[in-house]
Order: C-alpha cells, then structure tokens, then sequence
C-alpha cells in the first residue's frame, strides 16, 4: 500500500512538474511577441523569458507575474552579488491614471526610493501590460558586459502610493526570490 502511495505521488509531482514547464514554453505574448527560452522562477508565481543575441550581447526579457491590479513588480540584475541590495532594477505598476508603466531604478539599500533613476547597464524599449492578473516587464538589456550568468532577483508588492511602489512583504517567498541565471544556457 506505501508503495502505491509513493508511486501516485511520483506521478502527481511529475503533472505537476511537467503542466508548470509547458505554462512557461507554451506562454503566449500579445502583439505575436515570442521569446525563446524560458524559466519558471521557484518563488512568487513568476517566470522569466528571454532572447539572448550572442553578436551584441543582449537580452530581450519579458518577466511575468501574478499580480493585484493595485501590486507592483520588478525583475533586476544585479552586477555585484546575490540578493536585492546593490539590484538593478525594471519596476511595472499602474499609475495614478491608471495606465501600465515601467521604469528603471536602482535598489541602494533595504528602504529604496523606487524613484526612477539610469542602471549601470543600457536598457531599451520597457514597457508594461497587466494581463489575466499578472503584470508583464517587457524590455531590451545591454550590451552584457560580464558574461551571460548574472544574479538577478524578482520581487512584487501589494501597493503603490502617489507612483511609488512600496515595500514589499516579508512572507519567505519574498526573501528567496533571487538566484543566478545563465541567458546563454538552453
């Protein structure tokens, strides 16, 4: 009977595994955006796709997550370690008319301004959409100047006041959100 147990188990996780990776692949952008690779992130229901262009070491990403129409979320790399001090970062929300924006800001300590403010890096063509309750980051960066593996780290609030995120929960989900990803690995 354990045995039986254990197998069901298997099978449920491997569904599971399995629906999880295909949400991710078989995702599909408005306006025919497509993106080649993609990762289910492990924390905040969220997932990263990206095209990486070897010749002039850019990213194209689009990062997607669930999310109140009132929320915030953000995507950033960050150039120096792992976690979200030091963090790069692409920020979305709806505006105080209501409209999707998105901007770059640099998180310098653990009370960040949110205010807008230029990265380290280049970054082109952002923007955002609230789609099916979650809220998409589109954007171009680089050229990557440190190699294609970077610390990155994803995050989402609940509010937003006067066009200002602000800060987000302290659920353990919120603090694990960060790791390493490789845009050149399939």
């Amino acid at each position: 009977m354990a045995s039986t147990s254990k197998l069901l188990f298997c099978i449920l996780a491997s569904i599971f595994l399995v629906t999880s990776a295909q949400n991710c692949s078989n995702y599909t952008f408005p306006a025919n955006r497509t993106f080649t690779t993609c990762k289910v992130l492990p924390f905040l229901e969220a997932n990263l796709h990206w095209n990486y262009n070897s010749s002039s070491t850019k990213v194209s990403i689009a990062y997607r997550a669930k999310q109140d129409s009132k929320g915030w979320v953000a995507w950033a790399i960050n150039p120096t370690r792992q976690g979200m001090v030091g963090s790069q970062a692409l920020v979305a929300f709806h505006n105080s008319t209501d409209s999707m924006i998105a901007y770059t800001t640099q998180i310098t300590s653990y009370s960040p301004s949110m205010q807008r403010a230029n990265l380290s890096f280049q970054v082109s063509n952002i923007s955002a959409e609230y789609l099916n309750n979650e809220m998409i980051i589109f954007a171009t960066i680089g050229p990557l100047g440190n190699g294609t593996a970077v610390n990155h780290v994803w995050q989402g609030g609940l509010s937003v006041s006067n066009d200002i995120p602000q800060m987000h929960p302290f659920s353990s989900q919120h603090l694990q959100s960060f790791g390493q990803i490789d845009f050149q690995a399939v």
